[in-house]
C-alpha cells in the first residue's frame, strides 16, 4: 500500500487566453498509512508560491522543494502526522503549445485566430496542470473550479453545478464532483464552445469550435447508441450525469477518453459532407467507440500500474469493433480488425525488438509508434482469440464479473483472468500468461503423415536469433473431404509438438480457421496448399481464411522462407478475388514489394499487380455507383493509388482527369476524393501542388486538410516534392506534418528525397511532437535506408548514444530496415541465379 493515499482534490484554475497562462489553487485531502513528516507530490512545468498545511487550529505556511528532473514536489510539514492531512499549492502554470497539459488550440474565424485551451494528461501530464500524486493507482475524487472570462464556455468532467458571477467581470464556474478516478483523465476546457444535445439522451452532447457543431450530428448520434449498447452489454449504468464529445482542432492522438468528456480530433468526431468518405465514417464511429468502451474499461476499473495498460487499450480496441458491428452490421467490420489491428500487431511482433503486451517495470509506459501495435492491436487480437476459445457468453459473464469486482477500483492481469476462468472451464491463467506475458507469437508448421497433422510451434521472427518460445496455442482445423464434406476440430497445442489424427478422406486442411488465432501457419506439403489455393479461387474458404494464407506467406517470404517466384504464383488463385479483405491484402503486399524491390525484379511485381488490379477496377468501376455496397466502395480506396505507382496507365489517366475537375470547381465523389488528389499530385505535379496550397488556406474541414496532407507526399518530380517537404515545416499545422512523410515513404519517387530533407532540418524537425516525430522517423528509416544504407545506419546508431527522443521507434524501424535489405538481397540473388 502507499505511504500517502489522495482521497479528494479541490482544484481552482484561472486561465488567461490572452497572456497563456493560468494561476491555480489545488487542496489535496490526503491519508497517510504511516506518521508523515512530509509529502512528496509530482509536479512539472509549474511555478510553485506557496504550500500550506490546513488544520483545524489555523494555516501553517510549508516549506517546499522543487526538483525539476525527477519532476516531484516535496512539502515539509511542521510536525509528523498519521492523521489525514489537507495541503493547499498556489501555483502558477503556462498554457503551452506542445498538445500536453493543458494546451492552446486555435481556429480561424473571418475576425482572425481565435484560441481555446483544453486538457491531453495521459499518460502523466497533470503534473503540469496541478500537483498530484500522477500514477494510475492514486485514485481519488476531484472538484473543479474555473475563474474564467464571462463571454467564455468551462467544461470538465461533470456536470455544471453553479454560475456566479465575480466582481471583476469574469464567472466562476464549479462542477459536479467526480468519482473516485485516477489523474490522468481529468479534463478541463475553456473556449468559445458550441454545444448540441442529443434530442432522445440528454446526457450525450457534442461540443465543437464556433461554426463547427452542424457537423457533429452523425458523431454525436453514433455516440449516444454506443453508450446505450455498452450499457446493455457490460450490465452496468454508465456512472457519470453527462457525457460529453468534444471535437478540438489541435490535437496529437486520435482521442482521449477522460470520463464524462472525451475529446477527438476533429476529423474523428465531425462529418463533413462534402469531404468525409464511408471509410472516414467507420473511423469515427471505431475511435467514438474505443473512447466510450473507456469509460468501463480504464476509467471504471483502472489498471493499477502502468505495466496493465493492456487493461485499458486492448480492450478498448478489440470491444469497439464489436460496437460498431452491432450498430453497422453491413459494414462487415470485423474484416477490418483483421486487416488493420491484427496485421499490424503480427507486423510488429515478428520483430526481434518486441516485448510482452504486459510490459515489465511498468513505471512509465509511453504509448507510441514502437509500444502501440503491442499494447492495442496485439493485445485486442488475443482477446478475439480468447472470445473465440471459451465462446462468447462465457467471455461476456466474465467481463461483467471483472468488472463488477472491482468497479472504481485499480487491477492487474491476473484479475482479469481469474473474472474469465470463473465463467469457463478452461485453461485462462495459463494461456493468459503465456500470451499477456511473453513477447513474440508462434509459427505453427504443419505436415502430413498418412491419417496425421503434425503440428510443431516455435516463435516467428522475420530475422534470425529470436529466443524460441511456446505458447498454449487454440488451434482450429478446417477439414476438407470429397464433395462439400467439411468438419471443424478444436485443439489446444500445450507443448512444441502436436500430433492430430484425421480421417482417411481428408483432402485438404486450413489451420487457424476464421483467423481467429494470434500466429502464423507454414503448411509444409505443396499439395496441401494447392488444394487450398484451389479452394481460395473457387471462394470456398470465408474471406478471412483467403486473408490468412496470403498474410502468412507474404510473411514467410519476407523471413526468408519461401522465394518471391513461389509468392507470386500463389497469388494467381486470387486473380478472381473480390471481397474487400483478401484482396486488399494482395493489393498492400504487393504495393511493399514494389518499393523493397532492386530495380530487375519491379517489372515481375508489376506483371502480377497490374492485371489484377485492372480486372479489380473494371469490375467494381473506378468511381462510385449509386448504392454499392460498402466494402466496394472502400476496396476502390485501396486500388488506385497502388495502381498508378505499379504502373497501371488506367489509374494515372483516370486521376489526372478527374482531378482537372477538381481544379475547375466540379465535385468530387468523397469516396475517390483522397485517390483523386494522390493521383493529381502523381500526374500533375507543381500544378497540382498550388492547388493544394490554396485549398489548404480555404478549407474547414480538418478531414479534407489531412486529405490534401497526404496527397502531398504523392508527387513524382523534384521540385513538387521539395516543395512539399519545406510545406511540412512552413505551412502544414503541427498536428499534420508527419502525414506527407509518412506518404512519402510508400512513393518510390520521393523516399530519395527524405533523407537528405531530415537530416538538413533536423533542429526543427525534432521540435515536432514527440509521438509524431516518432512517426517520422519510422518511415524514413526502412525505406531510405534501402538507398543509403551505411549513412543511415551510422546516423541512427550515433543518435541513439547521444538521444533519448524516438529511441524505441529508432530501434525498432533499423530492424525493418535489416528485414527489407535482407529481402532484397535474397530477391537480387534469386534474379541474379536465374539469369
Amino acid at each position: 500500500m502507499p505511504e500517502i493515499v489522495p482521497l479528494h482534490y479541490h482544484i481552482l484554475l484561472e486561465p488567461d487566453l490572452s497572456t497563456f497562462r493560468f494561476s491555480g489553487q489545488t487542496t489535496v485531502h490526503l491519508k497517510p498509512s504511516v506518521p508523515a513528516g512530509e509529502i512528496v507530490l509530482n509536479i512539472c512545468d509549474l511555478a510553485v508560491w506557496k504550500t500550506e498545511w490546513i488544520r483545524q487550529s489555523g494555516t501553517l505556511a510549508c516549506p517546499f522543494q522543487v526538483d525539476p528532473e525527477k519532476e516531484t514536489l516535496r512539502v515539509f510539514l511542521a510536525e509528523c502526522t498519521g492523521e489525514e492531512i489537507d495541503l493547499r499549492i498556489v501555483y502558477e502554470g503556462v498554457i503551452n503549445d506542445r498538445m500536453a497539459g493543458l494546451y492552446r488550440s486555435s481556429y480561424r474565424t473571418e475576425n482572425g485566430i481565435r484560441w481555446i485551451a483544453v486538457s491531453q494528461l495521459q499518460e502523466s501530464d497533470a503534473r503540469r496542470v496541478f500537483p498530484c500524486l500522477d500514477h494510475p493507482a492514486q485514485k481519488a475524487t476531484f472538484d473543479v473550479e474555473l475563474k474564467i472570462d464571462k463571454g467564455l464556455v468551462a467544461v470538465s468532467n461533470g456536470a455544471i453545478q453553479s454560475i456566479d458571477p465575480l466582481s471583476d467581470g469574469r464567472k466562476s464556474v464549479c462542477f459536479e464532483t467526480t468519482p473516485r478516478m485516477s489523474t490522468y483523465l481529468l479534463f478541463i476546457g475553456v473556449g468559445r464552445f458550441e454545444t448540441i444535445q442529443d434530442p432522445e439522451d440528454p446526457r450525450v452532447k457534442a461540443i465543437t469550435v464556433p461554426g463547427m457543431s452542424a457537423f457533429a450530428e452523425f458523431g454525436l448520434e453514433f455516440g449516444k447508441n454506443a453508450l446505450r449498447y455498452c450499457e446493455r452489454y457490460f450490465g452496468i449504468p454508465y456512472p457519470l450525469s453527462k457525457l460529453d464529445l468534444i471535437a478540438v482542432p489541435d490535437f496529437a492522438f486520435g482521442a482521449m477518453e477522460n470520463w464524462g468528456a472525451i475529446t477527438f480530433r476533429e476529423n474523428l468526431l465531425l462529418r463533413y459532407p462534402e469531404s468525409t468518405s464511408k471509410s472516414g465514417l467507420e473511423r469515427i464511429c471505431e475511435v467514438t467507440a474505443h473512447e466510450i468502451v473507456h469509460q468501463w474499461f480504464g476509467n471504471l476499473v483502472t489498471p493499477e500500474d502502468w505495466r496493465y495498460l493492456w487493461l485499458n487499450e486492448s480492450f478498448a480496441t478489440f470491444f469497439a469493433y464489436g460496437v460498431v458491428d452491432e450498430l453497422h452490421p453491413g459494414w462487415k467490420i470485423w474484416d477490418r480488425f483483421i486487416g488493420g489491428q491484427t496485421a499490424e500487431a503480427l507486423e510488429r511482433d515478428g520483430l526481434k525488438e518486441t516485448f510482452a503486451i504486459e510490459i515489465p517495470g511498468g513505471e512509465h509506459v509511453v504509448i507510441n509508434s514502437s509500444t502501440a501495435p503491442i499494447i492495442y492491436s496485439k493485445g485486442g487480437s488475443v482477446l478475439r482469440q480468447i472470445l473465440g476459445f471459451i465462446g462468447p457468453d462465457a467471455f461476456q459473464k466474465g467481463l461483467t464479473r471483472y468488472l463488477n469486482s472491482h468497479a472504481y477500483g485499480s487491477t492487474a492481469s491476473r484479475d482479469l483472468w481469474e473474472a474469465l476462468e470463473a465463467e469457463c472451464d478452461q485453461p485462462i491463467t495459463r494461456m493468459m500468461k503465456d500470451w499477456i506475458g511473453q513477447p513474440g507469437h508462434p509459427l505453427v508448421e504443419v505436415h502430413r503423415r498418412g491419417n496425421t497433422l503434425r503440428l510443431h510451434q516455435g516463435r516467428f521472427s522475420y530475422l534470425e536469433g529470436a529466443p524460441d518460445a511456446t505458447w498454449l496455442v487454440p488451434v482450429n482445423i478446417r477439414l476438407f473431404g470429397a464433395g462439400e464434406e467439411e468438419t471443424t476440430l478444436q485443439v489446444v497445442m500445450k507443448d512444441a509438438d502436436l500430433s492430430v489424427p484425421i480421417d482417411d478422406g481428408v483432402q485438404a486442411y486450413k489451420i487457424n480457421e476464421g483467423q481467429s488465432g494470434f500466429y502464423r501457419v507454414q503448411y509444409r506439403d505443396e499439395e496441401n496448399l494447392v488444394r487450398l489455393g484451389l479452394h481460395i479461387r473457387d471462394k470456398r474458404l470465408s474471406a478471412a481464411d483467403r486473408w490468412g494464407l496470403a498474410s502468412d506467406l507474404e510473411a514467410l517470404l519476407r523471413a526468408g522462407r519461401i522465394d518471391l517466384d513461389r509468392y507470386l504464383r500463389f497469388l494467381e488463385y486470387y486473380k478472381d478475388e473480390d471481397r474487400l479483405l483478401p484482396a486488399a491484402q494482395v493489393i498492400q503486399s504487393l504495393h511493399r514489394l514494389f518499393i523493397v524491390a532492386p530495380a530487375s525484379c519491379k517489372e515481375q511485381i508489376q506483371k502480377t499487380a497490374c492485371p489484377f488490379l485492372h480486372r479489380l477496377l473494371t469490375d467494381i468501376g473506378y468511381a462510385p455507383a449509386a448504392e454499392e455496397p460498402h466494402s466496394r466502395t472502400i476496396l476502390r480506396e485501396h486500388c488506385l493509388w497502388p495502381a498508378a505507382v505499379m504502373g497501371l496507365q488506367e489509374a494515372e489517366d483516370f486521376g489526372k482527369k478527374r482531378f482537372k475537375e477538381v481544379e475547375a470547381g466540379q465535385r468530387v465523389d468523397p469516396d475517390i476524393f483522397k485517390s483523386v488528389l494522390q493521383l493529381g499530385a502523381w500526374t500533375w505535379g507543381t500544378r497540382a501542388l498550388s492547388w493544394f496550397m490554396a485549398r489548404l488556406s480555404a478549407t474547414g474541414s480538418e478531414h479534407e486538410r489531412m486529405t490534401i496532407a497526404m496527397a502531398m507526399g504523392s508527387f513524382r518530380e523534384k521540385k513538387a516534392v521539395d516543395a512539399a517537404l519545406q510545406a511540412v515545416l512552413d505551412i502544414i499545422p503541427d498536428r499534420n506534418k508527419f502525414i506527407p512523410v509518412v506518404a512519402m515513404a510508400s512513393n518510390p519517387d520521393a523516399i530519395a528525397h527524405l533523407w537528405p530533407w531530415y537530416t538538413e532540418n533536423l533542429p526543427a524537425i525534432e521540435h515536432f511532437h514527440p509521438m509524431l516525430y516518432e512517426r517520422v522517423v519510422a518511415a524514413l528509416i526502412p525505406t531510405c535506408g534501402l538507398i543509403l544504407e551505411k549513412e543511415v545506419k551510422s546516423f541512427f546508431e550515433n543518435y541513439l548514444k547521444k538521444h533519448s527522443l524516438a529511441a524505441d521507434a529508432i530501434r525498432m524501424s533499423l530492424e525493418k530496415l535489416e528485414i527489407n535489405l535482407a529481402l532484397r538481397r535474397r530477391m537480387e540473388a534469386r534474379k541474379g541465379h536465374s539469369a
